[in-house]
């Protein structure tokens, strides 16, 4: 019996070329297996998870296999991280600050600005108390609890609130003006110059402007009772609150004048905020408060809802001296809620 030795390469025996070709058939098989292997474990995402491609490959976005055997992977879209996981935060605030500049820039422009106004810094997280100015006491202010008037917010930010009164104006293009410069204001309304357009103001409060209280009628309240001025005062809550859904906390006596009862009536209506002025802004010209006639940071400036038929040009001429004037002294315009 002849040995049969495997690895024999001489073809001179038939048994050993046969045992040689089943060897070789079965490497070549082996082989195949492992190369199919291969090529699966590549096609259902088996790569290690830092490799490339190979959380996209799997369809799952996470390395993990896809979830059925019938699931054929290779035919998956490759697909990019989302965003939000790969993109800088700081890259992010930093292009929003840019566009928000640009945005700023185009619109000075389009409205015939001479500076592009300043943007307002954050509003403050803590809220200074606001005290009544001095000179501006009623008796028993503080013993009453009495509701504080201020011409000024204590505040470090160089920055003024733009407040406009009564409502007689309901121009449309003030309304894309401001809309477009993204400017804050605060509106003290009148009843009776309001009552015949409602929706003027409604679209105001949907751009992010608060409307407060200016009264019905516009009346000097010192010369009324104190039942007169409550009903004046909360009569104007009522209206705001049915027109536009909420109760003010901020009202401003016509003319600026107001008497102990006005601040007792208005306290009885729910206000907490009694804001004045430190200068007025027109079409032609301003007004100051202070001897010295310079604007300070925290000041409050007050304007009119008035056009053609009242001044020598439009709402939108007042806001462009305004706002030419305050962003020369370096000024940004903050919204006064946001500060009380």
């Amino acid at each position: 019996m002849q040995l049969v030795v495997q690895n024999d390469k001489s073809p001179r025996n038939g048994a050993a070329v046969v045992k040689r070709g089943q060897w070789t058939a079965r490497r070549s098989r082996v082989r195949g297996v492992i190369a199919v292997l291969a090529l699966a474990a590549v096609a259902s995402g088996c790569a290690q998870p830092g490799a490339v491609g190979g959380a996209g490959r799997s369809g799952a976005g996470d390395g993990s296999e896809a979830a059925g055997p019938s699931a054929d992977a290779s035919r998956q879209p490759l697909k990019a991280p989302p965003a939000a996981a790969t993109a800088d935060p700081q890259a992010k605030k930093l292009q929003s600050a840019r566009e928000a500049h640009a945005a700023r820039v185009a619109a000075a422009r389009r409205w015939r600005l001479d500076r592009v106004p300043l943007a307002a810094p954050p509003a403050p997280a803590e809220k200074v108390k606001i005290t009544t100015r001095d000179g501006f006491e009623v008796d028993g202010h503080e013993e009453l609890g009495l509701p504080p008037v201020f011409t000024t917010v204590p505040t470090t930010h160089r920055v003024v609130f733009l407040t406009i009164d009564d409502g007689a104006e309901k121009d449309p293009t003030f309304l894309r003006m401001m809309n477009d410069l993204q400017l804050p204001y605060t509106a003290f309304l009148s009843d009776y110059l309001i009552k015949d357009d409602y929706r003027y103001f409604r679209r105001m409060q949907r751009e992010g402007v608060a409307l407060n209280n200016h009264t019905l009628h516009h009346r000097y309240l010192p010369a009324l009772s104190y039942r007169g001025q409550q009903q004046e005062i909360c009569g104007m809550q009522e209206v705001v609150e049915e027109q536009y859904g909420r109760r003010p906390l901020l009202f401003r006596p016509p003319y600026g004048n107001y008497d102990r009862n006005t601040l007792r009536a208005a306290k009885s209506c729910g206000i907490e905020y009694v804001p004045l002025w430190n200068e007025e802004v027109f079409v032609d010209h301003w007004e100051y408060r202070e001897w010295d006639r310079k604007i300070r940071p925290g000041d409050i400036v007050l304007s009119h809802f008035r056009g053609r038929e009242d001044w020598k040009g439009t709402m939108p001429d007042m806001i462009r001296r305004f706002l030419d004037k305050v962003t020369a002294e370096g000024y940004a315009v903050a919204r006064l809620e946001d500060y009380l």
